[in-house]
Protein backbone atom coordinates (compact mmCIF):
# COMPACT_ATOMS: atom_id res chain seq x y z
CA UNK A 1 0.00 0.00 0.00
CA UNK A 2 2.91 2.24 0.54
CA UNK A 3 4.59 1.96 -2.62
CA UNK A 4 1.38 2.70 -4.42
CA UNK A 5 1.27 5.49 -1.96
CA UNK A 6 4.67 7.00 -3.52
CA UNK A 7 3.83 5.79 -6.84
CA UNK A 8 0.49 8.13 -7.25
CA UNK A 9 2.37 11.07 -5.35
CA UNK A 10 5.23 10.33 -7.44
CA UNK A 11 3.05 10.57 -10.61
CA UNK A 12 1.36 13.86 -9.31
CA UNK A 13 4.27 15.78 -8.76
CA UNK A 14 5.36 14.94 -12.22
CA UNK A 15 2.04 15.90 -13.74
CA UNK A 16 1.79 18.68 -12.34
CA UNK A 17 5.58 19.71 -13.02
CA UNK A 18 5.30 19.18 -16.41
CA UNK A 19 2.03 21.34 -16.26
CA UNK A 20 3.66 24.33 -14.84
CA UNK A 21 6.06 24.16 -17.79
CA UNK A 22 3.62 24.38 -20.42
CA UNK A 23 5.14 26.75 -23.20
CA UNK A 24 1.69 27.76 -24.25
CA UNK A 25 1.79 31.30 -22.47
CA UNK A 26 -0.76 33.77 -23.89
CA UNK A 27 1.60 37.04 -24.57
CA UNK A 28 2.91 38.21 -27.92
CA UNK A 29 6.89 39.00 -28.75
CA UNK A 30 7.73 42.30 -29.27
CA UNK A 31 9.61 42.30 -32.47
CA UNK A 32 10.42 45.77 -33.03
CA UNK A 33 10.71 49.09 -31.65
CA UNK A 34 10.39 52.57 -33.57
CA UNK A 35 9.26 55.89 -33.72
CA UNK A 36 6.06 56.94 -33.51
CA UNK A 37 4.66 60.74 -34.41
CA UNK A 38 3.07 62.77 -31.72
CA UNK A 39 -0.33 63.81 -33.52
CA UNK A 40 -1.22 66.30 -30.15
CA UNK A 41 -0.35 67.49 -27.07
CA UNK A 42 -2.66 67.99 -24.00
CA UNK A 43 -1.34 70.46 -21.28
CA UNK A 44 -3.81 71.63 -18.71
CA UNK A 45 -1.82 74.40 -17.23
CA UNK A 46 0.71 76.24 -19.18
CA UNK A 47 1.63 78.08 -15.34
CA UNK A 48 2.81 76.20 -12.77
CA UNK A 49 4.64 75.98 -9.45
CA UNK A 50 7.86 75.10 -9.19
CA UNK A 51 8.35 71.44 -7.32
CA UNK A 52 4.67 70.64 -8.56
CA UNK A 53 3.54 67.74 -10.66
CA UNK A 54 1.77 68.25 -13.99
CA UNK A 55 0.94 65.70 -16.84
CA UNK A 56 1.15 66.07 -20.00
CA UNK A 57 -0.84 63.86 -22.62
CA UNK A 58 0.25 63.55 -25.89
CA UNK A 59 -2.03 61.59 -28.50
CA UNK A 60 -0.39 59.21 -31.72
CA UNK A 61 -2.11 57.52 -34.35
CA UNK A 62 -1.43 53.37 -34.27
CA UNK A 63 -2.04 51.48 -37.35
CA UNK A 64 -3.15 48.21 -36.14
CA UNK A 65 -3.50 46.39 -32.48
CA UNK A 66 -0.23 44.84 -33.40
CA UNK A 67 1.50 48.47 -32.23
CA UNK A 68 1.55 50.01 -29.13
CA UNK A 69 2.81 52.73 -26.95
CA UNK A 70 6.43 51.71 -25.77
CA UNK A 71 8.55 54.63 -24.16
CA UNK A 72 9.72 58.09 -24.58
CA UNK A 73 13.02 59.39 -25.39
CA UNK A 74 12.79 62.90 -22.86
CA UNK A 75 16.04 64.65 -23.82
CA UNK A 76 17.17 68.08 -21.45
CA UNK A 77 18.33 69.78 -24.07
CA UNK A 78 19.24 72.83 -21.64
CA UNK A 79 18.19 74.03 -17.79
CA UNK A 80 14.65 74.93 -20.00
CA UNK A 81 14.52 73.16 -23.10
CA UNK A 82 12.71 69.54 -24.19
CA UNK A 83 12.54 67.32 -26.67
CA UNK A 84 9.88 64.07 -26.69
CA UNK A 85 10.35 61.58 -28.98
CA UNK A 86 7.75 58.90 -28.27
CA UNK A 87 8.38 55.17 -29.61
CA UNK A 88 6.12 52.47 -30.70
CA UNK A 89 6.11 48.55 -29.72
CA UNK A 90 5.41 45.85 -32.96
CA UNK A 91 4.13 42.19 -31.90
CA UNK A 92 4.41 39.24 -34.06
CA UNK A 93 0.73 37.54 -33.08
CA UNK A 94 -2.57 37.99 -34.63
CA UNK A 95 -4.05 41.35 -34.64
CA UNK A 96 -7.30 43.48 -35.43
CA UNK A 97 -6.18 45.58 -38.19
CA UNK A 98 -8.04 48.45 -37.52
CA UNK A 99 -6.42 51.76 -36.90
CA UNK A 100 -6.56 53.21 -33.48
CA UNK A 101 -5.36 56.84 -31.25
CA UNK A 102 -3.87 56.25 -27.69
CA UNK A 103 -2.74 58.64 -25.07
CA UNK A 104 0.46 58.67 -23.00
CA UNK A 105 1.75 61.13 -20.48
CA UNK A 106 4.62 62.41 -19.03
CA UNK A 107 4.87 63.65 -15.65
CA UNK A 108 6.29 67.13 -15.28
CA UNK A 109 7.95 68.18 -12.02
CA UNK A 110 9.64 71.55 -12.86
CA UNK A 111 13.03 72.37 -10.60
CA UNK A 112 13.88 75.97 -11.21
CA UNK A 113 11.30 78.69 -12.00
CA UNK A 114 11.62 80.20 -15.80
CA UNK A 115 9.70 79.30 -19.42
CA UNK A 116 10.11 75.71 -20.34
CA UNK A 117 9.64 75.16 -23.83
CA UNK A 118 8.92 71.06 -25.36
CA UNK A 119 9.34 70.05 -28.62
CA UNK A 120 7.31 66.73 -29.38
CA UNK A 121 8.57 65.18 -32.29
CA UNK A 122 5.30 65.25 -35.25
CA UNK A 123 7.66 62.88 -37.72
CA UNK A 124 9.93 64.45 -40.38
CA UNK A 125 11.61 67.73 -39.39
CA UNK A 126 8.32 68.84 -37.69
CA UNK A 127 8.14 69.26 -34.06
CA UNK A 128 5.31 70.60 -31.71
CA UNK A 129 6.04 73.20 -29.74
CA UNK A 130 4.59 74.30 -26.51
CA UNK A 131 5.83 76.11 -23.29
CA UNK A 132 5.17 76.27 -19.63
CA UNK A 133 5.78 78.77 -17.23
CA UNK A 134 7.12 78.17 -13.72
CA UNK A 135 6.86 80.60 -11.30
Amino acid sequence: MRKFFHIGFSALVLGLFFTSCNDDDDYQTIENIDKIKIDSVKIINDTMDVFGVQSIKTYSAYPSHCEGFYGYDYVHNDNFARTVTAYKYITNGPCTQSAYTAASQINFSPQHVGTYTFKFWNGGNNWIAKTIVVE
